[in-house]
């Protein structure tokens, strides 16, 4: 299980990359805008009921969008976004080691993006390679239904791993408004407002390297996904497709990790999001590399959990619960990508198992509500796996006593509640907040057909 969290928007998180041919389809429709401040943003039309919204830039077209400063697009199997040539030196000063060091860089700054949901909430995600000399900011500016702007919110600085900076979200960001919350831009009072919402964003990447370096990082995928989720303790029931499926996706236990490596958030027994992230990259073929797992005692079962856990640590939110980490750690092996998202509903689920695609969840419960458990959470990641023919959910929960206990079976209402809601009674009887749909989505980076027509069903492409 989690520790409790400050109040953080729910994230989910969810696949975006296309068939080539897509992609371009896809590309031809991008627009293309400056970095500057957007004037008043009208939401484009919001369909019926919708409360999420993702956009994601991931092809040749989409890098060429947008503003540059130094950075170019490069094409190939996986497009992406790199330094052509540098257009500045910065000197950062890590807050988490003290060390001072200088980088050259250069910056890409997206469309601005008018949501077709006005939000309350923001997540951002990445996909990128950052070699050793490397890293990558991630910022989002939003525009207010007002047509006024946010700051440039640092959404995250990344790397996939830790011996240049360490791996970050930034604290203290806020306008008055609006504040981020580790991996969350969300309104301060969405509900006393008087309807303020976001009603569109940009993204600003900047590219770091070192001064004089040759290459440096690749962004292949960034975006974000935004929501408008109504409050609500309870949620409305989806009808099950009644088709039983069970994906074979590996099964590991937080749980044989307790103790281990306190470094990062305190070992093993809250390392559910780290866990539930290595057990879908090793089921679309993900491994580590026997060089990464070195440092790993070699007394230890499952180094890679160990690995994972590492490589997702934040070091300011001093945990491995940031959902857009987790989601840019699975997209560092070779052909997958990841992305955080909101679904609405476990007929989203089901239509994402039909096609071979599990999902991480994020839920909150007491031990009476959901059957079977045996625990209570304030905040707690699981894979999701499979359906039976009756509609309940099987999934994979990393809070098990042993790999071999991983594998579960809960009723589907009681599933879909938890999961769902933004609202609810903890065991003090003082209401908290619920996850309103978060989802990790981690998939093929060029997606089989029936993939693409599951992501694109489900709201992410």
């Amino acid at each position: 299980m989690t520790e409790p969290t400050p109040r953080r928007a729910v994230l989910v998180a969810a696949l975006a990359v296309a068939t080539a041919a897509t992609a371009t389809a896809a590309a031809t429709a991008a627009t293309v805008s400056g970095g500057g401040a957007p004037a008043a943003a009208a939401p484009a039309p919001r369909p019926p009921g919708r409360t999420v919204d993702n956009r994601f830039w991931y092809s040749y077209g989409h890098w060429l969008a947008g503003t540059h400063r130094g950075t170019v697009a490069v094409g190939g199997s996986r497009p992406g976004l790199e330094i052509g040539t540098a257009v500045g030196r910065t000197e950062y000063a890590d807050p988490h080691t003290g060390r001072k060091s200088t980088w050259e860089y250069a910056t890409w700054t997206s469309p601005l993006h008018r949501s077709t949901v006005p939000a309350t909430e923001a997540i951002a995600s990445w996909n990128a390679r950052t070699p050793a000399g490397t890293w990558i900011q991630i910022e989002l500016r939003g525009t207010y239904t007002d047509a006024t702007t946010t700051p440039w919110y640092v959404m995250g600085r990344w790397a996939s791993g830790d011996g240049d900076i360490r791996r970050t979200s930034v604290d203290g960001q806020s306008d008055g408004r609006s504040t981020v919350w580790t991996d969350t831009l969300a309104l301060d009072a969405p509900a006393a407002a008087a309807g303020l919402r976001i009603a569109a964003w940009q993204l600003r990447l900047t590219l770091h390297r070192r001064p004089g370096a040759e290459r440096g990082p690749t962004v292949w995928l960034a975006g974000a996904m935004v929501s408008d989720v109504p409050d609500r303790f309870t949620v409305p029931a989806s009808t099950p497709s009644r088709t039983a499926r069970e994906l074979k996706v590996p099964r590991y236990s937080q749980e044989v990790h307790a103790g281990r490596y306190p470094q990062y958030d305190n070992g093993g027994e809250a390392w559910c999001s780290p866990t539930s992230s290595q057990m879908i990259i090793e089921y679309w073929g993900g491994r580590a590399a026997a060089s990464a797992l070195t440092w790993v005692d070699p007394k230890y079962s499952d180094p890679q959990i160990c690995h994972a856990a590492r490589s997702t640590y934040d070091a300011a939110y001093k945990g491995c619960g940031n959902w857009p980490f987790n989601a840019a750690y699975a997209a560092t092996y070779r052909g997958l990508a990841g992305v955080v998202t909101r679904l609405t509903s476990l007929a989203d689920l089901e239509t994402l198992v039909r096609a071979g695609i599990p999902a991480i969840t994020s839920q909150s419960f007491r031990p009476d509500e959901l059957t079977g458990a045996g625990y209570g959470t304030a905040g707690h990641l699981m894979t999701v796996i499979g359906f039976t023919a009756a509609g309940d959910v099987i999934a994979n929960d990393p809070n098990s006593r042993d790999n071999t206990a991983v594998r579960r079976v809960y009723k589907r209402a009681e599933w879909e509640t938890i999961w769902l809601r933004t609202k609810r009674t903890g065991a003090s009887g003082k209401v908290a907040s619920g996850s309103g749909g978060i989802c990790y989505l981690y998939a093929p980076a060029l997606p089989s057909r029936a993939q693409f027509r599951a992501l694109r069903a489900v709201g992410v492409l």
